[in-house]
C-alpha cells in the first residue's frame, strides 16, 4: 500500500459542501443542527462543521456531549447481565458529565467532518496541523478545535503530530479495522459470506443500478437497523441526503433487491485516502435472519477493500462478527485543541482525557465497545 492515496481533493470537498448550501440541515440529517463550510490548509481541502454551544438534540457526529454522555449511557445496555458493573459505569459517566460540559467542546469547529460516524483523516503534517491550529483559533477564538475518527493503526503518525501541537487525545471507542493488504487467506466466515452472495435469490444491486425509488427505501432500511434496533442517537440520514450524496459521487450505494423490485438490504460506502468506510448499512429486519442480509452487505464492502488494497474501517460493535472476518480491534480517538480557551475549560479537558485513558480504554478493550 502506498503511503498516500488521493484524499480530500478540492473538487471532492466542494461537492460535499454544495450538498448543504441550499438545503436546511435537518432536511438532510434529521437530528442535526450544524453549519458546513470548508478550509484549505497546506494545499489540501477539508470540510468543517461549526456548532453552537449546547445544541441539545444533536447527534454525536457533531456533539461530544451526546457521544460521551448520552451514547455512553445507552451503551450500558450491554451490561444487563452485570448489574453492579452497569451501575458503576453509569455512575462514572454521570460524574463526568459536568466536566465534559465545563470543557465546552460542544461549541466547536470540527475539522474533516464528512458527517459520518467515521471520517477518514488524511495524514496531517506538522506544518498542516500548526496552520489549522493558528488559523482556526484566530478565526474562532471561543471554539474548541475537534478532529474525530483517528485510530492507532491508520493514523499513528498524525496522532503524534496532533499531541505535539497541543491537542488532547480523548479515547472514543474501539473500532475494528480490516487491512486488505494483509489478507492473503480469507477466513472460513468470509468464504461462507461469499457463498451466500453467490447463492442468494435476491438480485445484487450495484452503484449504477440505484433508482429514484431506492433512496426512500434505503433510508428506511438504515433506520430499521441503526435507529429502531440500535439507538435514535445515531444520525438520521434522510432519503434526500442519500440521493444528494449519491448523485454527487460521494457515496456508493449497493444492495440486494427482492423479486418484487424493492431493496431488502443496502450499504453506502465512502472512500477517502487509504480507508474505506461504510456509513450506511441497513436491511429489512422483519425478514428471516437466515437470509444473511447483514453478512452479505458487509461482504460487498470488504470485497471492494480487497480489490483496491484499502483499510476497511468496520466501525464499532458486533465484535465477534468482525473478528471472524479478520478485522482487528484498535482504539479510536477524538483530538481536541483548547489551549486558547479559559483555564477552567483546559483543566476540565485534561481531567476528561485522564479518566478516559485510564478507565475508558480498559473498558473498551475488555467489552469490545
Amino acid at each position: 500500500m502506498t503511503a498516500e492515496r488521493l484524499a480530500n481533493t478540492p473538487d471532492m470537498v466542494a461537492r460535499f459542501v454544495a450538498v448543504f448550501y441550499q438545503t436546511p440541515m435537518r432536511d438532510l440529517i434529521a437530528n442535526l443542527d450544524s453549519t458546513v463550510d470548508q478550509i484549505t490548509v497546506a494545499g489540501r481541502a477539508y470540510p468543517v462543521t461549526l456548532n453552537q454551544r449546547d445544541q441539545r438534540g444533536n447527534c454525536y457526529i457533531c456533539n461530544p456531549v451526546t457521544a460521551y454522555i448520552d451514547y455512553a449511557i445507552d451503551e450500558t445496555r450491554h451490561f444487563k447481565s452485570h448489574p453492579a458493573l452497569r451501575l458503576a459505569i453509569r455512575t462514572l459517566i454521570g460524574a463526568c458529565a459536568p466536566l465534559l460540559r465545563a470543557a465546552g467542546i460542544d461549541h466547536q469547529v470540527q475539522i474533516n467532518n464528512w458527517l459520518f460516524s467515521t471520517n477518514p483523516v488524511p495524514t496531517l503534517t506538522q506544518g498542516a496541523v500548526a496552520a489549522m491550529r493558528d488559523n482556526l483559533t484566530a478565526a474562532y477564538p471561543d471554539r474548541a478545535l475537534v478532529i474525530r475518527s483517528l485510530n492507532t493503526t491508520a493514523d499513528a503518525a498524525t496522532l503524534g503530530t496532533l499531541r505535539d501541537a497541543g491537542f488532547r487525545l480523548l479515547p472514543a471507542r474501539q473500532i475494528y479495522l480490516f487491512d486488505a493488504t494483509a489478507c492473503t487467506h480469507p477466513s472460513a466466515n468470509m468464504k461462507r459470506d461469499r457463498l451466500a452472495l453467490a447463492r442468494t435469490d435476491h438480485d445484487l444491486v450495484t452503484n449504477d443500478d440505484i433508482t429514484e425509488a431506492d433512496y426512500a427505501r434505503a433510508a428506511q432500511l438504515y433506520e430499521m437497523l441503526y435507529i429502531d434496533k440500535y439507538t435514535p442517537l445515531n444520525p438520521r440520514y434522510t432519503a434526500l441526503y442519500l440521493r444528494r450524496m449519491h448523485i454527487a459521487g460521494l457515496m456508493q450505494l449497493r444492495g440486494l433487491r427482492a423479486s418484487d423490485g424493492r431493496l431488502v438490504a443496502v450499504t453506502g460506502l465512502f472512500a477517502n485516502g487509504r480507508t474505506l468506510t461504510q456509513p450506511i448499512v441497513g436491511y429489512d429486519t422483519t425478514r428471516p435472519r437466515q437470509e444473511g442480509l447483514y453478512r452479505m452487505v458487509m461482504a460487498m464492502a470488504q470485497d471492494i477493500a480487497m480489490a483496491q488494497g484499502l483499510f476497511f474501517n468496520m466501525s464499532a460493535g458486533a465484535a465477534a462478527f468482525k473478528r471472524h472476518r479478520m478485522a482487528v480491534p484498535v482504539i479510536e480517538y477524538t483530538a481536541v485543541y483548547a489551549q486558547h480557551l479559559g483555564h477552567k475549560k483546559r483543566s476540565a479537558l485534561r481531567v476528561i482525557e485522564a479518566v478516559l485513558t485510564k478507565v475508558g480504554i480498559p473498558l473498551l478493550q475488555r467489552f469490545g465497545l
